[in-house]
């Protein structure tokens, strides 16, 4: 079995739009999508499911939140406990006005990076990774769009043209 895919290029989004809609309603496979830019839609017209990136950011935050609260429980009570100000502190909850705002930050730092690691990871881009570009121009003004060819190349060259292409390629993936 070969691996070919076809390369239909695009210069503009509605068109791209409209082609990734007629390809998902010809039953053909959509590999990947390029883009210049995020394009509003396209994931749910590609039937890709929802991220639950956002789930990972609440979770992550809920880590924050019991590092913060661990964190000055043990330092500012049991480890290193001041008197400031004439307020002794004998206890957390007696403290605990003064802890939220670093709660919150605590809460928004793990958050943030452990959401920009996660994304990172899930998107599998590493130091020094050699970028998967397969068309310099996506990343100026043209979108680009990678269909799995099965034994009907000559039927999708025709089908892309059809839907808009400036360009339609037949290329061999290694």
């Amino acid at each position: 079995m070969s691996n070919k895919v076809i390369y239909a290029i695009y210069n503009d989004d509605d068109i791209l739009m409209d082609a990734v809609k007629k390809t998902r309603a010809a039953h053909h496979h959509i590999e990947e999508v390029f883009t210049p830019f995020p394009v509003h839609g396209l994931d749910k017209a590609m039937g890709l499911p929802p991220t639950r990136l956002a789930i990972c950011a609440f979770l992550y935050g809920c880590v924050g939140i019991s590092v913060a609260t661990f964190m000055m429980s043990y330092i500012m009570i049991h480890d290193w406990p001041q008197d400031i100000g004439g307020k002794p502190s004998f206890s957390f909850i007696q403290n605990m006005p003064s802890f939220v705002p670093i709660m919150f930050e605590m809460t928004v730092f793990f958050a943030a990076h452990l959401m920009v690691i996660t994304f990172y990871m899930r998107s599998r881009l590493w130091p020094f990774k050699e970028a998967e570009n397969p068309d310099v121009r996506t990343t100026d003004d043209h979108f680009l769009m990678e269909v799995v060819v099965n034994d009907n190349e000559a039927e999708l060259v025709s089908f892309f043209e059809g839907t808009g292409a400036v360009e339609v390629k037949v290329i061999e993936k290694n």
